[in-house]
């Protein structure tokens, strides 16, 4: 699946069931790694989690607020294809509630706020 050839839309966990096999973005705080590093659960902005799997291992300390780039299952699981932790330096802590609000703006006009690519033929 081509998940980083086309643009993806942001969503939490609400939003996960319409979006079965299809690539797709969250972000969310890690809640917990599981032992075996391979899986991990993040909570949105509404604190919700969702169940995030991986093909390798970690081979990092996972914690804060994390972006994966991922195919939801039909389990409702991420696929994460990448994950990228975002920093929270200088004190400034990612604001995930605002980050959920935003993303209820972008999904409620999305004529305004276009993810898909239109093709002519």
């Amino acid at each position: 699946m081509a998940v980083f050839e086309s643009p993806k839309p942001r969503i939490n966990h609400s939003m996960l069931s319409q979006y079965i096999s299809r690539p797709i973005c969250f972000v969310g705080r890690v809640e917990k790694v599981h032992p075996t590093g391979k899986s991990f659960t993040l909570s949105d902005g509404e604190g919700k989690s969702a169940s995030v799997e991986l093909n390798e291992p970690l081979d990092e300390e996972l914690s804060g607020v994390v972006e994966v780039v991922g195919v939801v299952s039909n389990k409702g699981a991420i696929m994460a294809y990448a994950y990228n932790m975002l920093r929270e330096d200088k004190g400034i802590p990612f604001d995930l509630e605002l980050y959920n609000e935003a993303l209820k703006v972008i999904n409620d006009y999305p004529q305004h706020y276009p993810f898909e690519i239109a093709t002519s033929g």
